[in-house]
């Protein structure tokens, strides 16, 4: 075919189409069915299923968390003392708050328990889930026996150790009395009843902490241990250099759950203490309840919560930062 037919022909294609138009626009030739557009219908029957799933969870927590958080703010700068009905004071509660010396002490004793309980706890519960995540017989046995704490009544587990802590018949002074040393009034004393409470505190909270870690520890990838054996690894070097970095995400949940837990411990105080002697034992949770349901000043324990909750937020955010929890759970 020459070239002059080829443009003639094009040409003539041409001009059918300007005059007929494209095959849509033919007559007779009803156009092309659409095709079903179900993605859209699909994706919105899914979002309306997660709404509906998650509808309990968030009306739980409107109800129980959110409106009591806004009642809290509002009254932090009222006085109300339940019988009377609450009055503006503005920053009044805040004012007398930070010139408390009681609460100031509070503060004090809380930042020291979560300083000596926290890791201490987390060190010691590593070392157990290290233990046991070997081929030790017993491990269901040892597993159960250390996680129990961690389940029983707190109540139940002061007024054991109230028994044990006893200057007379306790088992603590039993023993000093055995090795030949003189046992101290314990939760009397004011230079030992913060020890005394701070090692209830990690005895009770060792079976959470090794139970996320020994989970964590599980589900680590055995084929990085194995290449690292092949390298000539020693077992220190894998901990170091393999274990704690793969832990990260674990050590960040529990570094944060154990701070807000220490920061709002108060049935150990309640029970073995009472705050004293002294107020050396007193902690913030213990004087919101004096402020609240001993004294009746509402409002100021309202504040005392605000500044119990910056604390924790404050804490969360700077833990966060420095170890880089944000990066480690992605």
């Amino acid at each position: 075919m020459s070239t002059t037919e080829g443009k003639s022909l094009s040409g003539s294609g041409a001009g059918l189409r300007s005059r007929f138009g494209s095959r849509r626009g033919l007559p007779g030739l009803p156009p092309p069915a659409a095709a079903p557009s179900t993605g859209g219908s699909l994706a919105r029957s899914r979002r309306r299923a997660g709404l509906l799933m998650v509808a309990p969870a968030l009306l739980h927590a409107l109800i129980w968390i959110g409106i009591p958080l806004v009642a809290a703010v509002v009254l932090s700068f009222t006085s109300y003392d339940v019988l009377t009905p609450p009055r503006f004071t503005g920053l009044q509660n805040f004012r007398d708050l930070f010139s408390d010396n009681v609460f100031r002490r509070a503060v004090l004793n809380t930042s020291i328990y979560t300083f000596f309980t926290v890791p201490v706890a987390m060190g010691i519960a590593l070392l157990i889930a290290l233990m046991l995540n070997t081929k030790l017989a017993g491990r269901a046995i040892f597993r159960t026996a250390i996680f129990i704490p961690q389940v029983t009544a707190t109540i139940a587990v002061a007024l054991v150790w109230l028994w044990i802590y006893d200057p007379r018949s306790g088992l603590a002074n039993a023993v000093l009395s055995f090795l030949g040393l003189d046992g101290p009034a314990w939760l009397s004393s004011t230079d030992w009843a913060m020890p005394a409470v701070i090692v209830v505190g990690i005895w009770q909270g060792i079976g959470l902490k090794m139970l996320i870690y020994l989970a964590a520890l599980q589900s680590l990838p055995v084929d990085l241990y194995e290449a690292a054996s092949v390298d000539g690894a020693s077992k220190v070097r894998q901990f170091f250099s393999l274990t704690l970095p793969l832990l990260r995400p674990a050590t960040f949940f529990v570094f944060v759950t154990s701070v807000i837990g220490a920061f709002q411990s108060f049935d150990q105080v309640y029970i073995l203490t009472d705050g004293g002697p002294a107020n050396s034992t007193t902690m913030m949770t213990y004087e919101i309840y004096k402020s609240a349901f001993r004294e009746f000043r509402m409002g100021y324990a309202c504040a005392q919560s605000l500044v119990l909750f910056a604390l924790l937020l404050f804490l969360t955010l700077l833990n966060r930062r420095i170890t880089g929890g944000d990066r480690a759970t992605r």
